[in-house]
C-alpha cells in the first residue's frame, strides 16, 4: 500500500495527462471548466482516501464521468425543429395505428423517424440517448412491425 502524497504532489503529477484528455473528450473551450471540476471533486474527496493506491485511474475516472455529464447536458439541451404537418394531420395521426403496440422507445423513434423525418441526432437527444440508440429503437420497432405484418 502507497502512501497518499499531499494533494498539491499529486495534482503536479496527474494534471497535464488529465487535461490532455479532457481535451480530446470535450474540446479546448470546454475543458478549462471541466478539469477544474475535476481537481475540484479531487479535492474534497482526497481526505477520504486510504492510500495512495491508482491515484492516476482514479483522477481519470472522475474525469470521464465529468466528461458523460458535459455531453448529457449538451445534449438535453439541443432544441428540435418545428415541422410543419402538410396536410393538417399530425405525423404520429398517420402512424398511431402501426406503431400503438410498440414499447415506448421504438414507438417514439419510429413515429420521429418516419413520421416527421428527424434524423438520428435529434431523435437521440429528445430520446435522452445519442444517434446510435435512437437507430437500434427506430430498426427494433420496425422489425416488430414487420413481424406483426407477416402474421
Amino acid at each position: 500500500m502507497v502512501e497518499l502524497p499531499p494533494f498539491e504532489r499529486f495534482y503536479e503529477q496527474h494534471r497535464d495527462e488529465v487535461y490532455g484528455f479532457l481535451v480530446r473528450r470535450l474540446g479546448r473551450d470546454r475543458a478549462d471548466d471541466a478539469f477544474q471540476e475535476t481537481f475540484l471533486r479531487a479535492l474534497r474527496a482526497y481526505p477520504k482516501l486510504r492510500h495512495a493506491d491508482h491515484l492516476r485511474a482514479w483522477a481519470f475516472t472522475i474525469a470521464g464521468r465529468i466528461v458523460i455529464d458535459e455531453h448529457r447536458r449538451t445534449h438535453a439541451t439541443v432544441e428540435l425543429p418545428e415541422l410543419p404537418a402538410e396536410d393538417g394531420r399530425p405525423a404520429f395521426a398517420e402512424l398511431e395505428h402501426l406503431a400503438e403496440d410498440l414499447p415506448p422507445t421504438e414507438r417514439a423513434a419510429v413515429i420521429l423517424r418516419y413520421g416527421y423525418d428527424l434524423d438520428y441526432a435529434d431523435i437521440g437527444a429528445a430520446l435522452g440517448s445519442n444517434a446510435s440508440a435512437a437507430r437500434q429503437a427506430a430498426s427494433a420497432g420496425v422489425r416488430r412491425l414487420r413481424k406483426k405484418e407477416l402474421t
